[in-house]
């Protein structure tokens, strides 16, 4: 398990012009040499507990949630035994020992987990398209070290600000005619998928299946 430490400076900049100034930016993390999976979300919030000033371990996403968690544990490329450590503990109960412990497994899973924005606001309000934007390419850079077998956008206008045009997930289904970005020096597969969390909770299983669909493949 690791982080692209390259990049943490630029976003700890960001997080003074985007970003709640009380909290602190959130970074990917997980599987950092060839994922076969980097799942990019939109931006952090204050419930993610790592954004406080005062935890002294990794800032990655998730970390003292519970909900998205299950995406992962349904597609297996969670183990079931930290799942279930997840949802028993309070957002205050979890330690920077246990975060850890999480982002292991997912790198042993070979999942990579980052925001599109890592600009950590203090509620789940929209950002503009614009804050979005400002990331695009610090997320290529990001994806370009990580070098995934598939990228995963999740929700429309991550999908849509990522591949620069307009992605509606639900008519975007098919795993055999994936979407492309490109990066400096390569070429990544991209394959939009709906947000799972929060309003987008009951879309879960059409995200589940297309994960299941490129584990497969």
């Amino acid at each position: 398990m690791a982080q692209v430490i390259e990049l943490h400076d630029e976003f700890d900049r960001m997080q003074l012009i985007y970003g709640e100034k009380s909290l602190r930016s959130i970074y990917g993390a997980g599987q950092v040499i060839n994922p076969k999976f980097c799942f990019v979300f939109m931006n952090p919030t204050g419930r993610n507990v790592s954004a406080s000033p005062a935890w002294k371990g990794m800032r990655a996403p998730w970390i003292g949630t519970k909900q998205v968690w299950k995406l992962f544990v349904t597609t297996k490329l969670l183990s079931e035994n930290i799942y279930e450590q997840i949802t028993s503990l309070k957002p205050t109960d979890w330690t920077p020992d246990f975060a850890k412990t999480v982002y292991e497994d997912l790198a042993e899973h070979s999942v990579y987990l980052t925001n599109l924005a890592k600009c950590t606001q203090l509620d789940a309000r929209p950002l503009p398209n614009q804050v979005f934007k400002e990331y695009r390419e610090s997320l290529l850079r990001e994806i370009e070290s990580v070098k995934p077998l598939y990228v995963v956008t999740l929700g429309n206008q991550v999908s849509s600000i990522v591949l620069q045009r307009v992605i509606s997930v639900g008519i975007n289904t098919s795993v055999d005619d994936p979407q492309t970005v490109v990066t400096r020096n390569s070429t990544f597969n991209v394959y939009p998928v709906h947000y799972p969390v929060g309003q987008g909770l009951r879309n879960m299983p059409l995200s589940v299946r297309k994960i299941s669909m490129l584990l497969s493949k």
